[in-house]
């Protein structure tokens, strides 16, 4: 099973670490499309602070992600899944799961990105502040600049089991699983349930979607092998004590009371 996530605002910075080897990411292919966005944005950052901060959406009091960008090529890099933080990557905790648990990650998670297009776990990445709704003056759109490279690469690494796909929008947009491959993909909304005078009210959540999906993730990692096929993730998370409700093809509802 592949674990599609979008990656977190916040990043925890790497304190010490060799730099970044751009070449000894996964997905290699991507290569050329992760130096045209690495070079790009590291020129933007490194010149008009304030252009910078317009074209990354930051405010004032942001100005050291700006230089953070710029000196992407010799900062300190970790394995991404130390350098994600924020309410799902909290909620998942990768650093506390079992050694089995550990290995399913390393070999299930694939974390989206506006600047690397997708990432597993233990590639050794910088902190960074793209995010995939950016558009940089030279490349455009972001979303739009993945679409191809990623549309080329992905099919190979989903292998055969299914897709959970538990990505924002603006990451999903890079990359939409066609054919086959979208038949055995499923998408996770959460939604929470309050009875309002006797009648049963539903809500999509903001904030605690990230939590439950993060948590949603881990039960799925420490129960055991993952699910071969989208039925079996169903049943499996059913079992886990989740209320599923499969809303679509492809898609579920998880019905959460207490956030």
């Amino acid at each position: 099973m592949l674990v599609l996530l979008p990656p977190s605002e916040g990043k925890a910075g790497a304190v010490r670490g060799a730099p970044l080897d751009p070449g000894a990411l996964s997905s290699p292919e991507l290569g050329p499309a992760r130096e045209a966005v690495l070079d790009e944005l590291v020129e933007l950052c490194a010149g008009d602070e304030v252009k910078a901060r317009e074209v990354l959406g930051l405010s004032e009091r942001q100005g050291a992600e700006v230089a953070r960008n710029a000196a992407l090529r010799s900062a300190p890099a970790r394995p991404a899944g130390e350098i994600y933080t924020g309410v799902l990557y909290d909620a998942l905790d990768l650093a506390s799961l079992d050694a089995a648990a550990r290995r399913r990650a390393r070999a299930s998670l694939l974390v989206f990105s506006g600047l690397w297009g997708v990432v597993r776990i233990t590639d050794r990445i910088p902190a960074y502040r793209c995010s995939g709704g950016v558009k940089l003056p030279g490349l455009g759109a972001l979303t739009a600049h993945w679409r191809g490279p990623l549309a080329a690469a992905l099919p190979a690494v989903a292998g055969e089991g299914p897709v959970l796909d538990l990505r924002s929008s603006a990451y999903a947009a890079m990359w939409r699983p066609a054919g086959e491959l979208a038949d055995r993909t499923v998408t996770v909304r959460v939604l929470q349930s309050r009875i309002v005078d006797g009648v049963e009210r539903r809500s999509v959540v903001s904030h605690f979607n990230k939590a439950t999906k993060g948590r949603l993730v881990r039960d799925l990692l420490t129960a055991g092998p993952l699910p071969r096929t989208s039925r079996r993730l169903v049943e499996v998370l059913r079992g886990l004590g989740y209320r599923v409700e499969e809303a679509a093809p492809g898609r579920l509802d998880v019905v959460v009371t207490e956030l």
